[in-house]
């Protein structure tokens, strides 16, 4: 009988650790849940980003955009890559983070596809001057493909929207279901 109670107590104090050990795993996700959805919000209300959770991805269209026939970060969008790169870096640890470049439909299609993978790369490299680990960075350029205002460019009004990147996140394993419930949560 003393050794069933003894080997009663000590279950009962293996599942009491292990629950207390479960509700602060619990806690810690909702806490990271909630710093999560509070930035991607930031990055929604303060810069217009459009976010869309798909699955294992988060597609990001920040507004950063180019001038006509350049691949220069612009001081105007800097602040945004900013809050990109601290929140890549605070939740998308180990994703990988592919930057889709673009062009408006002036000049060739071997020109825009060089000048949109510039433009990628620029940003990447600004990304890593922000902390982010260029070894989870991805580069592509889609030219003048993908347009958001087909007919706009050079300077014709709305071009600039055609001159931009796209942030797709690739998050690693296990982490879509809880990037997919901060996105609806957040909605």
């Amino acid at each position: 009988m003393d050794e069933q109670r003894v080997a009663l107590e000590s279950e009962r104090t293996a599942r009491e650790g292990g629950d207390a050990a479960l509700r602060t795993d619990v806690n810690g996700l909702r806490t990271d849940l909630n710093a999560l959805r509070n930035d991607l919000g930031t990055l929604r209300n303060e810069f217009g980003a459009r976010i869309t959770a798909m699955e294992d991805q988060v597609k990001f269209a920040m507004p950063v955009h180019f001038g006509f026939d350049d691949a220069a970060v612009r001081q105007q969008d800097q602040a945004a890559l900013e809050k990109f790169a601290q929140v890549a870096n605070a939740h998308y640890k180990g994703a990988t983070i592919t930057i889709e470049g673009f062009a408006d439909p002036a000049g060739s299609q071997a020109y825009n596809l060089r000048l949109s993978r510039e433009r990628a790369n620029a940003v990447r490299d600004y990304l890593v001057s922000k902390g982010i680990d260029g070894a989870q960075l991805r580069t592509v350029g889609y030219g003048k493909t993908r347009l958001v205002r087909p007919n706009a460019q050079a300077g014709a009004e709305g071009a600039e929207l055609n001159r931009r990147v796209t942030f797709v996140v690739e998050t690693p394993a296990g982490a879509g279901s809880a990037t997919v419930a901060a996105m609806t949560a957040s909605h």
